[in-house]
């Protein structure tokens, strides 16, 4: 049975006091060795399927503009989706969009509790402990990307504002999309909490109170350093009134 030593989570700016705890879950598309690359080609490896390009250095701008501890994975989300319950079946997907992964069919029992153990739990563990140490006084961002099409569909939606049962956050953020008028920004798109994808938001967000969103932006508008510092700002010009309006920090300029 496959083992892993690495680490397969880091958290950068530990000591942040910001407002924000920010989590990038598919910050990575590395594969230890002992997965054998999960027989993927080189594109497939490269593709949007092993991970979110362009999240990590969006989440990294966002932490130090609010000076806010950044949870990340380090391990591709076709090893194991930290955003993924271990109960659910696309934790460990043996197809995203069109993209086979050969590696992840017919998991049995032990494999699947492995891959829990070596990825989520640690994952998981460093996050709560971060939210244990905040309750009382800050909001959890996720920070996502998604690609233009799904299954040759381009999707307009630019920035997802997304939420699960908390909309406090949502809410606010979105009031505030009219400071953004070229910017195409969405509630719940181009997912939603019926696809599955708000786990950290409700296990480490709502269950702790905690004011929550996942952010989604588009992965053609991170292409560049220059292309992200410009989505940064636009998030900040939404996030930092809606989180001052919580008393959780003073609204300025982004």
């Amino acid at each position: 049975m496959a083992e892993i030593t690495e680490t397969p989570v880091e958290i950068e700016t530990p000591e942040g006091r910001g407002a924000v705890i920010l989590v990038c879950e598919h910050a990575s598309n590395h594969i230890p060795d002992a997965y054998g690359g999960l027989g993927l080609d080189a594109a497939g490896r490269l593709s949007h399927a092993a991970w979110d390009p362009g999240a990590l250095p969006l989440a990294r701008l966002l932490s130090r503009a609010l000076d806010a501890p950044l949870v990340a994975g380090r391990i591709s989300r076709l090893v194991y989706d930290c955003n993924r319950p271990p109960e659910a079946a696309d934790a460990m997907p043996e197809k995203t969009e069109t993209i086979e992964v050969p590696g992840n069919r017919g998991l049995d029992a032990a494999a699947r509790a492995a891959r829990i153990k070596a990825v989520y739990e640690p994952f998981s563990r460093a996050l709560a402990e971060l939210v244990a140490a905040r309750r009382d006084g800050a909001a959890l961002v996720t920070v996502h990307s998604f690609s233009p099409t799904w299954f040759g569909v381009p999707r307009p939606v630019e920035l997802g504002i997304l939420h699960d049962e908390d909309t406090r956050l949502a809410d606010l953020m979105l009031a505030g999309a009219a400071f953004l008028p070229a910017r195409q920004v969405a509630r719940n798109a181009p997912y939603g909490p019926q696809d599955g994808v708000t786990h950290t938001l409700r296990r480490h967000g709502l269950a702790n109170g905690l004011p929550n969103v996942m952010l989604e932006v588009r992965r053609d508008l991170l292409g560049d350093a220059e292309a992200q510092a410009q989505i940064a700002r636009e998030i900040l010009t939404l996030l930092r009134p809606a989180l001052a309006a919580l008393g959780l920090g003073e609204a300025q300029d982004a």
